[in-house]
């Protein structure tokens, strides 16, 4: 058996200790990767956003709560995909969570089947989620070398404007458009209009 877990990295933030070390024998004795947190705030301190992972969380937790820690990484934008843990009366937060955007919850004491069940399909998501965040982070890099104006020309070229045009509504001239153009292209790392439209879309262009 390989020493490195294959499965990907599961964070585990509960203030129960034996929660905490169940789950955590649970999962690597599934080849996950697995690291615990006694509290929401020290896992906030050592999370990696760069990380594929997903986390399981105690929904009530002394300081700050799993709702709360949701709360900060929506407001961070984390890919992160969460499930809590629930006690008996904490469904309709539960529920709550859901809305805001937490694949699901499990309530005490857990099915261990439907929670590898659910790491599985939490670290499914993050492989997509994390691969369309770190899209839009290179995009955004990328967006932000240009100058302000650039980006006025760049809005218009997106709209379908013409050099004439952006010249006309920018105020400046044809041969400036020109230079503003070739600057995007080059900033973009574009090879082509189409390639410019998609970067700044949101979209890849295709390899050559």
């Amino acid at each position: 058996m390989s020493l490195i877990p294959k499965k990907g990295t599961v964070y585990v933030v509960d203030d129960d200790e034996a929660v905490r070390d169940s789950l955590q024998w649970l999962l690597e004795g599934k080849d996950y990767r697995v690291r615990c947190f006694e509290s929401a705030e020290a896992f906030l301190s050592r999370y990696d956003s760069r990380e594929v992972a997903c986390l399981i969380a105690d929904i009530r937790m002394g300081g700050m709560t799993g709702m709360e820690l949701q709360d900060r990484l929506v407001e961070r934008q984390s890919p992160l995909p969460i499930v809590f843990i629930t006690g008996h009366g904490d469904v309709p937060m539960a529920v709550d969570s859901m809305k805001k955007g937490a694949l699901d919850f499990i309530q005490k004491p857990f099915n261990e089947d439907q929670l590898v069940n659910l790491v599985e399909r939490m670290l499914d998501r993050a492989k997509d989620s994390f691969a369309t965040h770190q899209q839009a982070a290179s995009r955004d890099a990328l967006l932000s070398k240009l100058t302000s104006r650039e980006g006025q020309v760049l809005e218009r070229i997106v709209a379908g404007r013409l050099n004439k045009q952006i010249a006309d509504d920018l105020g400046i001239s044809i041969k400036t458009v020109e230079a503003h153009r070739a600057n995007i292209m080059e900033k973009l790392n574009a090879n082509t209009v189409a390639d410019l439209l998609k970067i700044a879309l949101g979209q890849t262009p295709a390899k050559v």
